[in-house]
């Protein structure tokens, strides 16, 4: 079960703020005419150490208001059934609108847990105000301003109560989750490694419903595939299909140990192939990105090579990833692909001997240490990787505050260059000897 916190609620009342306030950046672009919000709306929360996605469903919505009540209804439905937690937000200067009511009582018959936020109480009157919203009949009702971002906290607070653990997807074998836009060439993918039609493939964007985990055992290798419906892209394509898509693709991500991004040749890697990359960076996945339909480029004014070195330049800083070129419909190098993710899984479980990195670091560090802070000098005397699911270091020094971000790349890379560790994020802590 994924942890995900969705948000609910007409437009204009305020969601995005509040989006941004729980991921912690400006991710969102806010404006006041009705369906501004344009970027990828989902991000990373923590609190209470806890970790969820947090979507804001604003995002996902187009065209002219009585379209707009259509697509929120059906956000809200999907939103219902795929989310663990629902923040439903309305908005103290308007009062309840019709719309609001109904939402709410769409919410009231799902069996989710609702959090009724009621949003811009930011004085004393509107504090007032705000009280004829318990009419609604949400015990859990929050009264904030997610501008100042006063109230934010307890709302965290009751949210992250209800997020359950992660449940594990009982199985030793490595978990591969093969993620992209509509018609990448997932499916095709999936079948051309099954032999056989798993998913009836088509033309029509977002015929993959729904993930479906396969179990892959040939040519000694054995591993799981979990195949989830496209990440698509904002035009042409029925928005909620889109939304509903995204919401799979961030459940198959947490599920697995291996992110297989494809990508199309054709298109190269756009905005939403990143958000996603990025996605899976910060959620300590391995990725290996596949760049589909190979077959069909023109080779004399592509190389692989040119095409590849592009890539990576938008993939930095995190470069170390192997990209394959591959057709899913031709089979080409798809083999390739699969070793490639296999490898990154093995790199994402690779434990260091504590006096290998001492001994092999250390001296590096001595040779190029690290920039003194208010004419102190930093001093690194152990290095240790730590007890955790993907690969992460302590840095043990006299003033771990004190290291800056361009010294900490420089020790990445030099894990990098010592140990095996491509395809897979790493985390570098410093921490007081």
């Amino acid at each position: 079960m994924s942890n995900i916190v969705a948000i609910v609620g007409r437009p204009n009342v305020g969601k995005s703020t509040l989006y941004n306030r729980l991921i912690g950046e400006r991710q969102a672009i806010i404006d006041d005419t009705s369906g501004v919000t344009r970027d990828r709306q989902y991000g990373l929360s923590h609190w209470n150490g806890k970790t969820f996605t947090v979507v804001d469903t604003g995002g996902f919505v187009q065209g002219s208001d009585d379209v707009f009540e259509a697509a929120i209804r059906s956000q809200v439905r999907i939103a219902i059934e795929e989310a663990s937690v629902l923040v439903f937000m309305v908005d103290v200067t308007t009062g309840i609108t019709d719309l609001d009511e109904e939402v709410a009582s769409m919410l009231r018959r799902g069996d989710k847990e609702v959090f009724l936020v009621v949003n811009k109480v930011d004085n004393s009157q509107r504090q007032l105000e705000a009280n004829e919203f318990w009419s609604m009949g949400f015990e859990q009702t929050f009264f904030l301003s997610s501008l100042t971002g006063s109230g934010t906290g307890d709302l965290l607070d009751a949210v992250t109560e209800q997020l359950q653990e992660e449940e594990p997807l009982e199985s030793d074998l490595p978990k591969f989750a093969i993620l992209g836009q509509p018609n990448v060439g997932k499916s095709s993918l999936v079948n051309a490694l099954l032999g056989e039609d798993r998913n009836i493939v088509t033309d029509i964007a977002g015929t993959t419903r729904d993930s479906i985990h396969s179990k892959y055992t040939k040519f000694d290798k054995e591993f799981l595939i979990i195949d989830t419906a496209g990440i698509r892209k904002k035009s042409k394509v029925h928005e909620n299909l889109e939304f509903y898509s995204v919401m799979r693709a961030i459940k198959a991500m947490e599920e697995a140990d291996v992110c297989i991004l494809m990508v199309d040749a054709q298109t190269g890697i756009e905005a939403q192939d990143m958000s996603i990359f990025r996605l899976a960076q910060r959620r300590n996945k391995g990725v290996v990105v596949l760049v589909n339909k190979w077959d069909l480029v023109e080779k004399e004014t592509n190389t692989a090579r040119d095409f590849e070195a592009q890539l990576r330049e938008k993939l930095a800083p995190f470069r170390d990833v192997p990209i394959v070129f591959i057709s899913a419909l031709e089979k080409q190098r798809i083999f390739k692909a699969i070793e490639s993710a296999l490898e990154v899984y093995e790199n994402r479980s690779r434990k260091i001997k504590t006096s290998d990195l001492n001994d092999l670091l250390l001296p590096i560090i001595d040779k190029v240490p690290p920039p003194t802070y208010r004419g102190k000098m930093v001093k690194i005397k152990y290095i240790t990787q730590l007890p955790t699911y993907y690969p992460a270091f302590a840095f043990f020094c006299n003033h771990p505050k004190h290291v800056k971000e361009n010294y900490r790349n420089f020790l990445e890379n030099q894990l990098r260059k010592q140990f095996n560790f491509t395809g897979v994020p790493i985390g570098i802590f410093f921490r007081k000897k």
